[in-house]
């Protein structure tokens, strides 16, 4: 774990982006429940590797919680489907109906809703969401085209016809 003299620095981060992770987590996984237990293992490897991962906390955190992410996925593909617990979660502020889009979102495939979740609730530069997920900057940038066109036509009343 980390030393007496980094505990405060690391609480801090934990103090100042717990909550972020967790909305990140939901997008992702879709569940409440396992956001957070998602998170609590993401905090704990941060804590472990603390020297290396204090550098840049936020990347090393994000980073682990879309690989904890990814094995969740892999995992579920090999066991019965799970049903999803319908729990408020606070993920945007409060003006507007955000129903159509946490749905529309959680219907994205997992690569998709992941670099949605990054590039626009973590606020993620193409670049730092490349390096979050692991892939390429081209993958981001067309992730993120096809992800913004599928929310579109999921949105508008029309079926995404423009006039």
């Amino acid at each position: 774990m980390i030393g007496r003299a980094h505990e405060r620095e690391f609480e801090e981060f934990v103090r100042t982006s717990a909550d972020g992770l967790v909305r990140t987590a939901y997008l992702l996984c879709g569940d409440a429940g396992h956001a957070e237990d998602l998170v609590q293992v993401t905090l704990l490897r941060t804590a472990r590797r603390w020297r290396t991962a204090r550098r840049n906390p936020r990347a090393y955190a994000r980073r682990v919680l879309v690989n904890l992410t990814r094995d969740r996925w892999r995992n579920l593909a090999r066991r019965p489907r799970e049903a999803p617990l319908d729990a408020d979660v606070p993920l945007l502020d409060e003006d507007g109906d955000h129903d159509a889009l946490i749905t529309a979102v959680r219907d994205l495939p997992h690569g998709q809703r992941a670099v949605v979740a990054l590039r626009f609730l973590d606020g993620l530069s193409v670049e730092e969401t490349a390096a979050a997920l692991g892939c390429s900057t081209g993958t981001v940038k067309s992730q993120t085209h096809r992800a913004l066109a599928s929310l579109r036509r999921a949105l508008t009343p029309t079926g995404g016809a423009t006039s």
